[in-house]
């Protein structure tokens, strides 16, 4: 929290912004295609789904505020309140996401007939949630904390051991829904990892590039004045011709990137460039470390 204090209150209003937005549209998948599908695919929302089957007085939004504040619990026990940081707000907030979509749409049945559809979204909308969330430094809660106390306390592999607990809940979900729903929960527990990582590489995607020149002042005034942006500037020599040039490395958007290459395309044609993708680039001018 002495950290928190320090950050410019722009920047606390942007994480307050992100994690909210991330939350919201996590809630919007589970209340408005898991649960009418009874997809469970792991994590608290499948336990809540499936436990909202077995006692069905009480909604995916009522069994996620009692799951998330047992945790909670367990993590002030084991970790302390400092180390739980936005896990204890996350945790509340998108249950009460859940409850509120609960509460102005409820579905008795899925919006559509298409499964497949509603499986994307059901996978979709939280991946993109969670991977915002994940984004700033933050976390959705739920089974976050258990993985917090795995990594305190044990050797175990976290990511095996979320991946049994998230394949046990198929599984019930299997017997309960059967086995079409059962496949269906299985092809999106395997997709929502890989759909939270793209998601955060193309957030933070950026272009670095590096240009070859003999004429590196035009090319660097292009950068400087043109795109706004910096360079590191590095002076070498042609192993075969032994000719002087320069080697220019900046780090770009993918719009000037491609404004850099039609640059030299016109303005350099001998120049020789090398454009490769990075999705973490921390420094001044980007992300704070």
């Amino acid at each position: 929290m002495d950290i928190w204090k320090k950050i410019p209150w722009v920047h606390r209003l942007g994480f307050f912004f992100w994690i909210n937005l991330g939350l919201l549209l996590t809630a919007m998948g589970i209340a408005l295609f898991k649960t009418p599908n009874h997809f469970a695919l792991g994590g608290t929302s499948g336990l809540a789904i499936v436990l909202s089957t077995l006692f069905p007085k009480v909604n995916v939004g009522g069994f996620m505020w009692v799951i998330n504040m047992l945790l909670v619990v367990v993590g002030f026990a084991a970790l302390g309140i400092r180390a739980m940081g936005w896990t204890v707000y996350s945790s509340f907030a998108l249950s009460a996401y859940v409850s509120m979509f609960e509460a102005l749409m409820p579905l008795n049945h899925p919006l559509t007939n298409d499964t497949f559809l509603e499986l994307c979204f059901a996978v979709f909308l939280p991946a993109v949630g969670s991977a915002m969330v994940f984004n700033i430094g933050a976390s959705t809660g739920g089974t976050d904390i258990i993985a917090m106390i795995l990594n305190k306390y044990t050797s175990l592999e976290i990511g095996k051991a979320l991946l049994v607990s998230d394949a046990a809940i198929v599984c019930v979900a299997a017997y309960l829904y059967g086995p079409a729903t059962g496949l269906y929960c299985i092809l999106g527990l395997i997709s929502k990892s890989f759909i939270v990582d793209t998601v955060i590489e193309n957030i933070n995607l950026r272009k670095v590039c590096t240009v070859v020149t003999t004429n590196p002042e035009g090319v660097r005034d292009f950068i400087l004045k043109e795109l706004h942006r910096s360079a590191t500037v590095e002076r070498a020599y042609g192993a075969y011709t032994h000719q002087e040039m320069e080697v220019l490395m900046t780090v770009l958007t993918c719009r000037q990137a491609a404004r850099l290459r039609n640059y030299l395309h016109v303005y350099d044609p001998h120049a020789f460039i090398t454009i490769v993708n990075s999705s973490e680039i921390i420094g001044k001018g980007f992300r704070a470390s």
